[in-house]
């Protein structure tokens, strides 16, 4: 939080643009921490997590604009409400905590939910339709490809034997069937990769955030600069190649090596742990 407010509240005013507004954390230190003259205008997936982002931020009155939209799209979005150029562009990747313990939409293992994991829970295929659908081979694919799991073509076969699964609790059961207890990892649940894969894949997560680093740069006004903060391997990884091609054409990174959160960050926040910050600025 104190990172992104102090690399990318405007200082010259304009407007920021979060992309994945989500709680509105992070929009809120952004705006506290700048002038009147910065406005900002904030995009999210989910309709919940919107009306939750705008009672937050009620306070900044009309220096506020939400939309619903994929951040996918915000070329379109900021067109639509005259955004032109931008000082700051946020994205904070991956799921909220109030997505995780209070969606309902089966995001987490931790209570057996139906299996949805959609982010906009109006539009697309669920991660049931997913795993009942999908063949061996190809949801061995996804396992391995987007969660990193080593066990993907076990936990892949364990999904088919068991089909039809409609909620976590079925998939859990799956994942721990498949994996060999001495095998299970120590400092996460069994099943993390398998439902961070799913999620991924259901959301078009991957395709969404290389289309928008290809996209989103042109927005920015000189000066401007671009957060992302990425939760896996994965993610970085295309943040990182998208960021080295960007920096041979008039941008530049402020950092060679990603911010990561602080001791007393992942103390009051655990799951902030395997964060990592990366910001580029445009420099031309």
């Amino acid at each position: 939080m104190d990172e992104v407010a102090f690399l990318l509240r405007p200082r010259r005013g304009g407007w920021v643009i979060d992309g994945t507004v989500g709680m509105g954390g992070h929009a809120e230190a952004m705006l506290r921490t700048s002038g009147d003259d910065v406005r900002l205008l904030g995009t999210d997936l989910d309709p919940e997590a919107l009306a939750r982002s705008r009672t937050r931020l009620v306070a900044f009155g009309d220096r506020v604009v939400l939309a619903r939209a994929n951040f996918r799209e915000l070329p379109r979005v900021a067109a639509a409400h005259g955004v032109t150029e931008a000082s700051a562009i946020l994205l904070d990747l991956g799921v909220s905590s109030y997505q995780l313990d209070e969606s309902g939409r089966g995001f987490s293992f931790q209570a057996d939910e139906p299996l949805d994991m959609r982010l906009d829970p109006e539009r697309g295929r669920t991660a049931a339709a997913l795993v009942n659908e999908t063949d061996e081979d190809e949801l061995a694919r996804i396992l391995f490809e987007h969660g990193g799991e080593r066990f993907a073509r076990r936990i892949a076969r364990a999904i088919v034997r068991r089909r039809p699964l409609r909620t976590t609790g079925d998939l859990v059961a799956a994942v721990r069937a498949a994996v060999p207890r001495a095998a299970w990892p120590r400092r996460i649940h069994v099943a993390t990769r398998t439902f961070q894969a799913l999620r991924i894949v259901v959301n078009d997560e991957t395709g969404a955030l290389r289309q928008t680093l290809q996209e989103i740069p042109r927005l920015l006004a000189v000066g401007g600069r671009l957060g992302v903060i990425s939760f896996h391997s994965g993610e970085d990884r295309i943040v990182k190649q998208a960021f080295r091609a960007l920096a041979a054409a008039q941008f530049a990174a402020l950092e060679p090596s990603p911010l990561t959160p602080g001791d007393d960050e992942v103390r009051a926040n655990p799951r902030a742990r395997s964060a990592k910050l990366r910001v580029l600025e445009r420099t031309s």
